[in-house]
């Protein structure tokens, strides 16, 4: 790592309504380094990102870039900078080609684009970073570890000398991430820098050289990797209190099915490919059967076919023994399943109404908060307020839009509502994603909580490390099949990640 500063953002404060986001924030980056930048969900390290890449604009602060002050209007600017994102959710369009997105929007490009010499240059750069993917295939062909290489890929084609990577192995396979890891250190050795937002403590020890730690909008810490004795330490400065990294949990006792789904497969529309076939598996009560792969296997397809939000070509749902099969999912919900979507944003909440209405959506119809039309609005205040407090939602009041809450938090309230309105099911699909150490913590200890309480829990998960520690089964899928279905005990990492890659579970 060199000593020139290549970024230092000074006394950077953003304001949000109800919230400050940032207060004079400092931050530092060298050439050559990694800086890990953690903190709680809410603690403004995505705002402060966004700055950087002109998606906000500071309400007070200066940036200097190269040790130039810089006035950064737009990601045009930033980029302009030598300076990149890659988001959590990838901004790419899945019906153009690689080549296609990785110039789309540059500006100077000739009407007619010259793909020829943009694919060559694409294979240049692939060959160099060990980034293999194929310029002429169509987004939607690519798994989610090369559409990843392809944002990676249109950074460094635009000249990105410093990349930000929000949660970066969020949606990887064991194998993927040490790639990443590789392609990070050949970055590095040519000069680039990167700021590393992440919540896995891991990664952190493995890819960093420096961690700066947020809490509440403030920087409370910044200390070299080096100096970290062991992951609890840096656990217990990003949410100031000791986090344990193990589960109190006794053995299950499985009661009778009350999920099941049987041959269950989904065509694709305008397409005879299938993206589910001959799905079948059983949960009982008392038990987490844990869904292991990576993203865009079938998992958002399974769930949502369970929950009755997509419909099914063939086969059946059954929820505690009645056929519920494309039934509507008032249906569903009313036969006592919760449901945690993948996509929080557009299926979780309705991001204009408060917080407080978020959280009652399931309670609504029900005597505790309404009297047949009339909703009682001292009893859903209560019930709001106690949802905020068991779950820890940082919201500046229960009357706050959803929309306005950090990623975190905004998972918080799905999770606070589905999981006190379970009635028997729980689907849960990707629940820690995106939540800070402790957040993770605590939803962990609730699955387990439903489990002994006696509820069937079907829980997706990427992270091998949670399903190994919370499920008591778990089945990988793999294009739209299940590869095997194992006892937790049975399940390694090395044989849960080669059937992630499509082997069967006899083969690993």
């Amino acid at each position: 790592m060199q000593d020139t500063v290549v970024v230092q953002m000074v006394n950077i404060t953003k304001h949000f309504p109800g919230v400050l986001a940032n207060d004079s924030v400092n931050l530092i980056l060298h050439k050559g380094e990694v800086l890990a930048l953690l903190g709680e969900n809410g603690a403004g390290k995505s705002t402060l990102m966004n700055m950087l890449v002109g998606l906000y604009r500071p309400d007070s602060g200066e940036i200097y870039v190269n040790g130039k002050l810089a006035e950064i209007h737009s990601p045009q600017n930033s980029m302009a900078l030598g300076i990149g994102m890659i988001h959590q959710e990838f901004m790419l369009v899945g019906n153009m080609t690689v080549a296609e997105n990785i110039v789309l929007g540059m500006k100077g490009l000739q009407l007619i684009p010259p793909l020829d010499e943009i694919k060559a240059k694409i294979r240049e750069l692939s060959t160099r970073y060990s980034l293999s993917v194929n310029p002429d295939k169509y987004i939607q062909e690519l798994s989610v570890g090369e559409q990843q290489r392809v944002e990676i890929l249109k950074l460094l084609y635009r000249g990105a000398q410093i990349l930000i990577l929000d949660e970066p192995t969020a949606v990887l396979t064991p194998g993927e991430s040490r790639d990443l890891n590789e392609i990070i250190k050949k970055m590095l050795a040519e000069g680039k820098s990167a700021i590393f937002i992440t919540h896995k403590m891991d990664e952190v020890m493995e890819f960093s050289h420096t961690v700066q730690v947020l809490r509440k909008g403030k920087c409370i810490n910044i200390v070299p990797t080096n100096t970290i004795k062991k992951i609890q330490d840096l656990a217990n400065m990003m949410v100031g209190r000791d986090v344990l990294f193990t589960l109190d949990r006794g053995p299950y006792h499985p009661t009778g099915t009350k999920l099941e789904v049987r041959n269950l497969t989904i065509k694709l529309p305008g397409s005879n490919r299938a993206a589910l076939e001959n799905v079948s598996f059983r949960v009982n009560g008392g038990e987490i059967l844990g869904i292991a792969g990576v993203a865009g296997n079938g998992q958002q397809e399974l769930t949502e076919a369970i929950t009755g939000l997509r419909r099914i070509t063939s086969g059946e749902v059954l929820i505690n023994g009645k056929n519920l099969t494309n039934h509507p999912p008032l249906d569903v919900i009313k036969n006592g399943v919760s449901h945690i979507p993948a996509d929080r944003g557009k299926m979780g909440i309705v991001g204009d109404m408060s917080v407080g209405d978020n959280l009652a959506m399931k309670k609504y119809r029900t005597r505790e908060l309404s009297n047949h039309l009339v909703i009682k609005k001292n009893k859903m205040r209560s019930f709001a307020d106690r949802l905020i407090k068991v779950f820890g939602i940082k919201t500046p009041t229960r009357e706050t839009c959803a929309k306005f809450l950090s990623g975190g938090n905004i998972q918080k309230t799905i999770l606070a509502r589905e999981m006190d309105n379970c009635k028997g099911i729980l689907i849960a699909v990707y629940p820690s994603r995106g939540l800070d150490v402790g957040a993770t913590e605590t939803v962990r200890q609730n699955l387990i909580k439903q489990r002994d309480s006696g509820s069937a829990v079907l829980l997706v998960s990427e992270e091998l490390e949670e399903l190994q520690m919370v499920a008591d089964k778990i089945a990988v899928m793999f294009e739209g099949q299940i590869m095997g279905i194992l006892d937790v005990k049975d399940a390694t990492t090395e044989a849960l990640g080669l059937m992630m890659t499509g082997v069967s579970r006899r083969q690993a």
